[in-house]
């Protein structure tokens, strides 16, 4: 499947994070994230068809997939706990820019074109327009908070992660299970030490299966075998369209039509794709 076809479909599952993760507001993040990572895990099992054998990887390699799983959610939800939740939001989608701009610097024989610079700039754009547009954001507006130093650190996290699998020796795409499987486990450490026990309903446990399915599950192994065939420039300027998507899927669950300021969002990030796509390899 074409590269660009494989990250769209990872960043339209990413997309339902958010709808899902209000949905499931009451269950603790660290449980949530948790939970949603070791459901996610088995679909690395079915793609190998139950050959655990196809999960070994060297120890760097996993120390890689573990930094890029476990590492991002957890500054992630450190950030949200001490800043303005839209703020730091906004903040941590910084990885889609990360993506495009540090291409150079960690994959060799790869340029930088003016082209990529401004679809980067111009879909970052769209995309705080689309969050601080979609959620209503001037009622928590404030000054610095020292949660946003986290924020950038987990952007950074997300888009190193994604260009270093370039880097290391390849490994199969089932292997992304054993990165999800360890991710959930320290996941569900945090829980246990930081935060306080739940009892889930049935019908948190069909949502949260949704969740390690798509944005916590098979997200992560289409948006590996995109990486793995694609240009991670043109990729990241595409992934501009998940807060894009999340704000939508929001406005969608709350039964509220898109505002003007989500509509022009819409148009920048897709002009920012269609500006990438037109950049030289």
């Amino acid at each position: 499947m074409n590269a660009s076809l494989l990250a769209l479909a990872a960043i339209a599952l990413w997309g339902s994070l958010a709808p899902l993760g209000v949905s499931l507001g009451h269950v603790p993040p660290f449980l949530l994230t948790g939970v949603g990572l070791v459901i996610g895990s088995v679909i690395g099992l079915v793609l190998s068809r139950g050959r655990v054998s196809e999960w070994k990887v060297p120890a760097a390699t996993l120390a890689l997939g573990v930094y890029g799983l476990f590492g991002f959610h957890f500054l992630l939800f450190i950030a949200l706990r001490h800043a303005p939740p839209v703020q730091a939001n906004l903040v941590n989608y910084l990885w889609p820019l990360g993506i495009v701009l540090m291409a150079p610097l960690f994959l060799p024989g790869m340029r930088l074109r003016a082209l990529h610079v401004a679809a980067a700039l111009l879909g970052f754009a769209g995309a705080a327009l689309a969050i601080l547009g979609g959620r209503h954001a001037g009622s928590d507006m404030g000054g610095w908070a020292w949660g946003y130093l986290p924020a950038m650190v987990s952007a950074f996290v997300w888009a190193s992660y994604s260009l270093m699998t370039r880097r290391v020796p390849p490994f199969p795409n089932a292997a992304i299970g054993l990165f999800g499987l360890v991710s959930g486990m320290l996941s569900l450490l945090c829980h246990a030490l930081l935060e306080p026990s739940v009892t889930l309903s049935a019908h948190d446990w069909q949502l949260l299966a949704a969740l390690g399915l798509g944005p916590l599950g098979g997200a992560f192994y289409l948006w590996d075998a995109a990486l793995k065939r694609g240009d991670a420039r043109t990729i990241g300027v595409l992934s501009f369209l998940t807060p894009l998507l999340s704000t939508l899927g929001l406005l969608w669950i709350r039964g509220e039509w898109p505002s003007a300021s989500v509509a022009l969002a819409a148009a920048m990030i897709v002009g920012a794709a269609v500006l990438g796509s037109r950049a030289k390899p």
